[in-house]
């Protein structure tokens, strides 16, 4: 983490995200408004989960359901959580959502 931040803003108004987050103002919202478990995901099924979004990324391509920038955003992402598996720290888990949130992300 990091003692930077960068404004954000949605429909409920600014916020602070901090500057190397992953993530953006809805998730800065509910890690503030829910306690959060102290649970994070497994490394295995972070790790499990990228292989598969670049798959099936790439599937789309191929069979032209997904613009190829769009495809490559996803792989290029995906192939950057493969390789740098420490970004687990950016793998929020809430108490209510019980992680339902990661097969969206």
């Amino acid at each position: 983490m990091t003692d930077k931040f960068r404004h954000e803003h949605d429909l409920l108004g600014d916020m602070m995200v901090p500057a190397d987050a992953y993530y953006g103002v809805q998730t800065m919202r509910a890690i503030e408004d829910f306690p959060i478990t102290g649970l994070k995901i497994d490394r295995a099924l972070i790790m499990a989960m990228a292989i598969v979004k670049k798959a099936a990324a790439h599937a789309n391509m191929d069979v032209g359901l997904l613009p190829e920038d769009k495809a490559h955003a996803i792989m290029d992402a995906a192939t950057e959580i493969i390789e740098h598996i420490d970004l687990h720290k950016w793998f929020v888990v809430t108490r209510f959502r019980e992680g339902r949130e990661h097969p969206l992300t």
